[in-house]
């Protein structure tokens, strides 16, 4: 039931946002140098490398470690890539790894292929057999300013309590951080 709502909610998104999706692509290419999407090896279920798609708001020479690891990530934003992170606009082509399979709407964040203690635990802890999502458990409760354990324990906190039911909650958790300007993690 999970993968069929993943489909529906896609198609539904996608005719929602298409235009708002094209003006941003616009916006990425004339405000910023380099491609549109920005494509990273992110860790999907039972650790499976695969090309996690977002609209690009970082500049090209960034290095692929996870932002808030940065010792100053705001250098290295592109002129739009502040207000497309703090909207979530960003994250709207990985519809295309829902569509694929790759993600669902909810789940864990999938960890960069470089946050080898993440994924250490998350693997310690069977999380790894979760399909990861736009958002999840943990975006909604604290994001980035979790420690790893805290977050894992979240990310296990939603592989013991998953439903569709719970899914939607977490869903309309998401929506009312962006809508209020709650930022919600990437």
């Amino acid at each position: 039931m999970k993968r069929i709502f993943d489909l529906l909610m896609s198609v539904f998104v996608l005719m929602v946002f298409l235009m708002p999706a094209a003006l941003v692509a616009l916006i990425v290419r004339l405000t910023s140098a380099g491609p549109i999407i920005y494509w990273s090896d992110r860790v999907g279920q039972y650790n499976k490398i695969f090309k996690m798609p977002k609209f690009r708001t970082m500049r090209t020479n960034t290095p692929e470690v996870a932002t808030h690891l940065m010792v100053d990530a705001e250098q290295h934003l592109t002129p739009v890539g502040s207000f497309l992170r703090k909207s979530s606009l960003d994250e709207l082509p990985q519809l295309w790894s829902i569509i694929k399979g790759d993600m669902s709407f909810v789940g864990p964040r999938p960890a960069l292929f470089n946050q080898d203690d993440l994924i250490r635990l998350r693997t310690e802890k069977g999380v790894d057999k979760l399909v990861p999502g736009l958002t999840g458990w943990a975006q909604v409760n604290g994001r980035d300013e979790l420690l790893i354990p805290a977050k894992v324990g979240l990310d296990l906190e939603y592989k013991k309590h998953q439903s569709f039911w719970f899914d939607l909650y977490v869903l309309w958790k998401t929506f009312l951080k962006v809508f209020q300007g709650d930022e919600v993690s990437h």
